[in-house]
């Protein structure tokens, strides 16, 4: 159980929970409030809330193409159907592109959203909408946007032990061919107004290379165990007296106390040795960088960290599209490079969630920024697209939800003909969002104070109900 812990069970909160609730009016929800929120969502039946434990998002930069993964017409015109054709699913009726067969067999764990739909065409932006729910600030300054649901979670002091309650993987395969502004400065992904001492421990390094690791998380030889506990009481001291000073937070104590634990802990340290797992698993989630940060994800939150984003990572292509961002070569890119390994990783994640047992405390959300264009060709943005590729499209695309109090197979909301507007449940980022806060145990009257002390609503959304278990 973490600092905030899963503090709404389906039988009440229980005696820790209930010596907790005094510290939570820090937090912007006092006791009354949690009390409140517990009783109005047991007279609503919805004992999905706080159902999942943690959440691993699946982010895949650049927008994939909806319409020739996850919402697929076949009866549209060629210029707007594509090359793929769609195949049968374990769930009568429902269909996916064919080459994502591994999902296909396991959609009657997938809930599929077909029905998102925002304004925005511009990757650095419109990020901001699927990791936050709101619309992204004026200006470029990451300090302003809205949190990350995951810095949410490590400021409401979620997390089990010594690892960071919030980890990002954005592996960089080939950094010298990458696009550092597409990574570096895409909004959404940090803290924004609530301070740097909650942005992720954002991990760069490839977890497929041999030589992966994350910084030193080892003592160094010369230092003894006994000495570093000595380092953390003198550390202790001094910030006691910055604090008297007002010139530090008690958040950042809590980080180096993280830091010292981290070092100190066999436990903290392990969750980064893939070599640990067996071959067969490896390969399974396969041996690519996608794959292996989604292996690396699964071992973080079984170590108690609430929320791991996966971003997809730049293959660092000179000259052909990157991330799935497919302005050219788009259908080429998605059955060579894009979908299989996708395929293989999120299907991995699901089998190895469910034989652990913990795919029903595990909230997994697979989505992009946005979609592509209707028509192949199609112009709708700066970067324009080729006569093989689909441009940004924001007006309707797709996601997908697995795990932590979610129905598996079904689909939920519907496009038009043409896959280019919501004809049926149209679902905003806000609302997508709140569905994720909902199974997570974050009620909606949430409010936290940014670095002006300004009380403000994280998640203002309305939880899609017929996505729950």
């Amino acid at each position: 159980m973490s600092a905030y812990g899963s503090f709404i069970h389906r039988n009440g909160p229980n005696r820790r929970e209930v010596l907790r609730a005094g510290s939570l009016g820090l937090l912007g929800l006092g006791w009354p409030q949690l009390l409140q929120s517990h009783v109005r969502a047991e007279a609503a039946g919805e004992s999905t809330f706080g159902r999942a434990k943690s959440c691993i998002l699946l982010f895949m930069w650049g927008g994939p193409a909806h319409q020739d993964t996850w919402d697929l017409k076949p009866e549209a015109p060629v210029e707007i159907r594509g090359e793929f054709k769609p195949i049968a699913t374990r769930v009568p009726g429902i269909q996916i592109c064919e080459h994502l067969p591994l999902l296909a067999q396991r959609a009657d764990r997938l809930a599929i959203v077909r029905s998102l739909t925002h304004t925005n065409v511009d990757h650095l932006t419109a990020t901001h909408y699927l990791l936050t729910g709101q619309p992204p600030p004026a200006g470029s300054d990451l300090a302003n946007d809205w949190p990350h649901v995951g810095s949410v979670l490590a400021r409401l002091g979620r997390g089990v032990g010594p690892l960071p309650p919030f980890v990002s993987m954005r592996p960089k395969p080939h950094a010298e061919n990458d696009v550092p502004r597409f990574v570096e400065q895409s909004h959404g992904q940090f803290a924004g107004w609530l301070g740097q001492s909650y942005n992720p421990l954002t991990i760069d390094a490839d977890p497929s290379h041999a030589d992966y690791h994350v910084g030193d998380f080892a003592l160094p030889p010369e230092i003894s165990l006994a000495r570093l506990d000595d380092r953390r009481e003198l550390l202790h001291k001094v910030n006691q007296q910055l604090r008297r000073l007002e010139r530090n937070s008690p958040a950042m104590d809590q980080y180096y106390r993280r830091a010292f634990e981290l070092l100190s802990s066999a436990a903290g340290g392990s969750a980064f040795k893939l070599d640990q797992e067996p071959d067969a698993v490896r390969d399974r989630y396969g041996r690519h960088p996608h794959g292996q940060s989604v292996l690396q994800a699964r071992r973080l939150i079984e170590r108690g960290v609430p929320l791991v984003t996966v971003y997809w990572p730049s293959e660092g292509i000179k000259n052909v599209s990157v991330y799935w961002d497919t302005h050219s070569r788009n259908f080429v890119d998605l059955k060579q490079r894009l979908m299989p390994p996708a395929d293989q990783a999120f299907s991995a994640l699901l089998d190895d969630l469910d034989v652990r047992g913990l795919l029903d405390e595990t909230l997994v959300v697979w989505a992009g920024e946005f979609g592509r264009t209707p028509r192949v060709g199609q112009r709708n943005s700066d970067a324009g697209a080729g006569a093989d590729g689909r441009d940004h499209w924001p007006g309707c695309f797709s996601a997908v939800l697995a795990g932590g109090g979610i129905r598996g197979g079904q689909v939920y909301g519907a496009s038009d003909r043409y896959a280019a507007y919501p004809s049926a449940d149209a679902v905003a980022p806000l609302d997508l969002i709140a569905t994720v806060y909902h199974l997570l145990g974050v009620p909606p009257e949430l409010a936290l104070e940014d670095q002006q002390g300004r009380p403000l609503v994280v998640c203002p959304g309305t939880p899609i109900r017929a996505l729950f278990a």
